[in-house]
């Protein structure tokens, strides 16, 4: 069935698992949420898009990036506690042709709450002065999803 897809390499998005420094089950944070995630039939929305932060996010100390991220973060943690939507979250740098630093997937069981988490961060610090690029955004809904289980 996918065989008769033809690759598009200036909309492939690649990118690694990665940890923030708190998670204590490393196998769970890098491998079996996001597999999880991306397999589970009642997440049938994503939006995908790719993301370069600005050089000035660089530039601020640990302290202040700390918490230009912890409010963009809250948000993302807020509409998942009220299960309108999860992440899967793959850092990207030097992997793509457009030097991108993040790709994201917004993930859930209805499209118009994934828009409304990408509205609601657009007015966070994060996103509104220290992003160089952000998208394109590729939106849809599951056409397949694998079935198979690990064996352990």
């Amino acid at each position: 069935a996918f065989g008769a897809l033809t690759p598009k390499p200036e909309y492939t998005m690649f990118g690694r698992t990665y940890t923030i420094g708190y998670e204590s089950d490393l196998d769970e944070t890098l491998i079996e949420r996001p597999r999880r995630r991306i397999n589970d039939p009642s997440i049938p929305w994503a939006i995908w898009y790719p993301l370069r932060r600005a050089g000035s996010f660089e530039q601020l100390s640990a302290q202040e990036q700390r918490g230009i991220l912890g409010e963009h973060g809250g948000i993302g943690r807020a509409y998942g506690r009220a299960g309108l939507g999860t992440d899967i979250r793959l850092a990207c740098h030097g992997m793509d042709k457009n030097d991108n630093d993040f790709v994201v997937a917004l993930i859930g069981a209805e499209l118009m709450p994934l828009s409304a988490i990408v509205q609601r961060m657009r007015k966070t610090k994060q996103t509104s002065l220290h992003l160089e690029r952000l998208g394109p955004f590729f939106v849809g809904k599951v056409a397949w999803q694998s079935t198979l289980k690990d064996e352990a």
